[in-house]
């Protein structure tokens, strides 16, 4: 535990010694609750909940590829990575250090949307319901950290960012994000139940709201997340194997 937290915060204090890595991951979220929802929902309760609900999985979505994407192949073309991943102490201790890093700087990100929510739109939250969205973010972030992580290692820097731009607007889109639950164009209602997205943001809703997430829904986020770890694995080893044999 104590080389873990030392990874975390060393994660950390890179991500925060280039601000504009921290701004860049709350923008999209708030410019699109600003532009999105504010206008269009921010009157009606029920809407601007939801839709809210859906910029938070958003937010992590984004927050976790490519933290984890771009900054995991950023680290590979590093002397230091190369130095760590010798150490006697595993890879444990750096994937956990990481992931804890990587979720704080998922927990920040949504500053600014809650922010937007609270100040100029009609959202409402129980402190029941908060809590439980904070449980469904954690969850619901696992299969795009995993991603990510996936993506990293097995790419150079360059191309995990064009694939990380790439994955996440489909997945927002596929998945329900820019609709309201059950308003969605017909097309997106049939494909968005196999996408993560899709199970992340029904239990946001579930946690916020009244909606019943779908059985469906909530066995392609497991399924993804699995896949998901399969190939940050994988990717792992492959690169460990190319590098360090």
């Amino acid at each position: 535990m104590p080389l873990t937290l030392v990874h975390a915060r060393y994660q950390l204090l890179e991500t925060i010694r280039v601000p504009i890595a921290v701004v860049g991951s709350a923008f999209f979220p708030a410019a699109a609750m600003l532009f999105f929802v504010v206008p269009f929902a921010g009157d009606d309760a029920v809407a601007a909940t939801y839709a809210t609900a859906s910029m938070v999985v958003f937010s992590i979505m984004v927050s976790s590829l490519f933290t984890f994407g771009v900054g995991v192949a950023d680290d590979r073309s590093q002397p230091w990575d190369g130095f760590t991943r010798t150490l006697p102490a595993g890879p444990g201790p750096r994937f956990a250090g990481r992931i804890l890093a990587g979720m704080a700087m998922t927990l920040v990100s949504l500053v600014p949307v809650l922010l937007v929510a609270a100040l100029l739109t009609a959202a409402t939250v129980s402190a029941t319901g908060l809590l439980l969205g904070l449980c469904a973010v954690f969850v619901g972030a696992l299969p795009f950290t995993l991603m990510g992580l996936a993506i990293g290692y097995a790419l150079p820097l360059k191309a995990a960012l064009v694939v990380c731009q790439v994955v996440f607007f489909p997945l927002a889109v596929g998945g329900g994000l820019m609709s309201s639950p059950d308003e969605a164009p017909r097309f997106i209602e049939v494909i968005a139940p196999y996408l993560p997205t899709r199970g992340a943001v029904e239990l946001m809703w579930a946690a916020v709201g009244d909606y019943p997430p779908q059985a469906r829904s909530l066995l392609m986020l497991a399924v993804w997340t699995l896949a998901a770890a399969a190939a940050a694995l994988s990717a792992y080893r492959r690169d460990e194997g190319r590098r360090f044999r």
